[in-house]
């Protein structure tokens, strides 16, 4: 059976996005998303009208491979370099806003997709098998258009 590493990551990302959209009556955009930055260094909101599912998707994917994780790593992960000052002073990193993050994994519990622990939240069996299940569709699809992929796919049941 193929992995989450198996497969591209915004193939995954996506269609796990549109899966949470059209499946997941729980998570969905509150009414502030219009007008919210992801980040201290965003002028604008994304342009992305389905940014949100996107985020969730990513957010999901990252639990399941490094698992479990709190919101100030997630901070981190979705962070940005920072220019400070003229071209002689060095950049450094600035953390990424976390109410969209801490927002969009209270929703993906109400799901039942994540739970907490003392350690941070991680991916509840439910949630792994629908990361599993999206994988193994889109591992098959890959190898429609590339058959040496064949490889990595469980030998058919006899």
């Amino acid at each position: 059976m193929p992995s989450v590493k198996d497969v591209p990551a915004d193939l995954l990302i996506g269609e796990l996005a549109r899966y949470i959209k059209e499946n997941v009556p729980q998570v969905k955009p509150p009414v502030w998303t219009p007008f919210v930055k992801t980040g201290a260094n965003k002028e604008r909101p994304p342009d992305t009208p389905d940014w949100w599912y996107i985020r969730a998707a990513s957010i999901i994917r990252k639990l399941y491979l490094y698992g479990p994780v709190g919101v100030g790593s997630l901070r981190t992960a979705y962070g940005y370099r920072a220019k400070i000052g003229d071209k002689t002073r060095p950049e450094r990193t600035r953390k990424a806003g976390g109410a969209v993050i801490r927002k969009i994994l209270q929703q993906l519990e109400q799901a039942g997709f994540v739970a907490k622990t003392k350690k941070g939240r991680v991916l509840t069996p439910e949630g792994r098998s629908l990361v599993d299940r999206i994988v193994a569709k889109i591992a098959k699809e890959l190898v429609k258009t590339r058959p040496e992929l064949a490889k990595y796919l469980a030998p058919p049941k006899e």
